[in-house]
């Protein structure tokens, strides 16, 4: 986890809720199947106000030759993160907000069949993944990238699954972007009970080929 999202707020809904100056270039909005090494918004500080642009969700570490050159890296353990090579710069000095909708994550039956299931707040509020972020290439291959930070996941999420991305509420987003001089690795932690709802959703979603608002469509039970 996390391994795939969704994000159906306009672009420029995200920019006034974060308070952040939009790039020309975000992604086109409903995404109802966001996959490893697409582009996602992302909210970065910045001198005198924030930006939300578009990176590319897997990190890219800076020895990495081409983006193919090692372990795709879409997301960052909490526990491990100042620690890691490829993340310890980052966690200091890049972190970031990743908004999005919603998540998904999978079950296997007794047959081992990937049963998908997909979560979003139970407010109905946008979802905000810690993440951390940086410039990888030069030149016209350069690119800014994102990983997503995980932690261990709640009893209620360990349901699903053993991990679950850290999600940070609005009082603690510009803790996470450095804008305010705390210590930002208390915020590293499971969400609080009751925060998401989830349901099981059309195993349709298992291919990254599949989009749609139907993905996103609760099954009986």
């Amino acid at each position: 986890m996390c391994g795939r999202m969704t994000m159906t707020h306009p672009n420029d809904a995200m920019a006034q809720v974060f308070a952040a100056m939009p790039a020309n270039d975000l992604p086109s909005v409903p995404r109802y199947n966001i996959c490893p090494t697409q582009a996602v918004p992302v909210v970065t500080a910045g001198v005198g106000r924030r930006a939300l642009r578009p990176m590319r969700w897997g990190f890219l570490p800076h020895w990495y030759k081409a983006p193919s050159d090692g372990p795709l890296l879409i997301n960052a353990r909490a526990e491990t993160i100042a620690q890691k090579p490829a993340f310890a710069a980052a966690v200091r000095a890049r972190r970031c907000l990743v908004p999005a909708t919603g998540f998904y994550e999978w079950t296997k039956d007794d047959q081992g069949n990937r049963l998908p299931w997909y979560f979003t707040p139970r407010d109905g509020g946008v979802l905000v993944f810690a993440g951390v972020w940086q410039d990888w290439g030069q030149g016209a291959d350069a690119r800014p990238c994102v990983a997503i930070v995980t932690t261990a996941a709640s009893p209620w999420m360990a349901q699903t699954h053993h991990r679950e991305p850290v999600c940070l509420a609005p009082t603690d987003w510009a803790r996470w972007l450095g804008e305010t001089g705390e210590k930002a690795a208390p915020l590293m932690r499971a969400a609080p009970e009751g925060y998401f709802d989830r349901w099981r959703v059309d195993a349709r979603v298992n291919s990254n080929r599949a989009e749609g608002p139907t993905l996103t469509a609760r099954m009986g039970m």
